[in-house]
């Protein structure tokens, strides 16, 4: 029996690397993808199925997760408060989603149980941590405690984290190590056709091309 495992897929470059890795591993990925009301919404599903599509993945899932919305409180679901593009920003950073990659990883581990699936993987990078709680380590290595005490006794998942040390410069590095399609990926906040290029999310995926000394293939305004 194939191996799985169960990828939380934005459609950004992170989560498509940490996919790309475990392929590499040999396991069969069970992509999972989810529509939360955020700015770019429709963009980040049609990367996330183009990039579905170079990974000839068999199995996946695209969760609406629409209460976001009623939930608000981020500049990524609510359209009321805007998307800070100065890059100073003390504290946690208004375009944090109230404890979303916890809510992520409950729902990617109902899917591992259901797929029998040993194993889930998370693009977090400790890099983003300084403003996102749920982007620690230890955070989701508790996370992986609870999803293992809260299952059958049979179901054993692992929560990796294959990016979690790495800096933007050296996740371009692998991407192109592993021909990761980062033309199909997107990282920007604010828009959907054209990348702004200001806000924190472009910036650091700017950066961190110009520091691997190669040109970003997505198109900025």
């Amino acid at each position: 029996m194939n191996k799985k495992a169960v990828c939380i897929m934005s459609g950004g470059m992170d989560s498509t690397l940490s996919a790309y890795m475990m392929q590499e591993e040999g396991y069969e990925i069970v992509a999972v993808h989810f529509n939360y009301n955020q700015r770019t919404q429709q963009k980040e599903l049609s990367c996330f199925e183009a990039v579905c599509e170079k990974l000839n993945v068999k199995e996946k899932y695209v969760l609406d997760m629409s209460f976001f919305k009623d939930l608000g409180a981020s500049a990524l679901t609510d359209s009321t408060i805007d998307v800070p593009t100065t890059g100073v920003e003390d504290g946690v950073p208004v375009t944090y989603v109230p404890f979303r990659n916890g809510i992520f990883l409950s729902m990617a581990a109902a899917i591992a149980e259901k797929e029998s699936a040993s194993v889930i993987s998370i693009g977090v990078v400790e890099e983003d941590s300084s403003g996102y709680p749920d982007c620690r380590e230890s955070y989701i290595l508790s996370m992986q405690n609870a999803i293992n005490l809260g299952t059958k006794d049979e179901t054993n998942i692992e929560i990796t984290m294959p990016l979690v040390r790495l800096k933007k410069s050296q996740i371009v590095q692998k991407s192109l190590e592993l021909s990761v399609p980062l033309e199909l990926t997107w990282s920007c906040y604010k828009n959907e056709e054209k990348a702004c290029g200001v806000c924190d999310s472009c910036r650091l995926r700017l950066n961190g091309f110009k520091l691997a000394g190669v040109i970003d293939p997505i198109s900025y305004e």
